[in-house]
């Protein structure tokens, strides 16, 4: 991939939806960033998307570098349960070659300004240990470490460990 000069960011579209599966799937085959197991289709990738429609707590941002799509971050329901609303999950995803361009900080920076005008008080990040990466783009996004669960998924036969990190929003009382 080229530099920094041919990238924007812009809000995730239903077209998208491939080349998210894409990315996504890399993490799902080759790493334990996420626990899912099975990859997920174009199908099921458009029906995700379809919760980023409206503009509110729940958004989507992609990096588009040289034409094509090349990472996501996103902010979704943390909880089911409606006193939780107020709490975001954040999710960051890049294409194997866009890693170390600074388009983590990119999207991070757009998602976190959009949510900005939200009732959001907390944004949760949980992240599979080790992940050096995440842990200081997270960190560098003023998220705070809370805590570690240990051993809590199981992939490529073995136990790994989440670090939960939360980072400060400013919500409304």
């Amino acid at each position: 991939m080229s530099g920094a000069a041919n990238i924007a960011i812009r809000r995730a579209e239903a077209g998208d939806a491939a080349a998210l599966a894409d990315i996504y799937n890399h993490y799902v085959r080759e790493t334990p960033i996420t626990f899912d197991l099975e990859e997920k289709s174009v199908a099921d990738r458009a029906r995700w998307l379809e919760q980023f429609l409206a503009v509110g707590r729940y958004q989507c941002f992609v990096a588009v570098l040289d034409g094509r799509v090349a990472g996501w971050a996103s902010s979704h329901r943390y909880n089911e349960r409606a006193a939780y609303d107020t709490t975001v999950l954040s999710s960051i995803y890049l294409a194997p070659d866009a890693v170390g361009q600074g388009l983590g900080r990119r999207l991070y920076a757009t998602l976190f300004e959009a949510l900005g005008g939200q009732d959001i008080h907390r944004a949760f990040g949980g992240i599979t240990l080790p992940n050096d990466a995440s842990l200081a783009l997270h960190r560098a996004f003023g998220f705070e470490p809370v805590g570690i669960y240990r051993e809590v998924g199981r992939k490529f036969g073995r136990y790994w460990d989440v670090a939960t990190y939360l980072r400060p929003m400013g919500g409304r009382l």
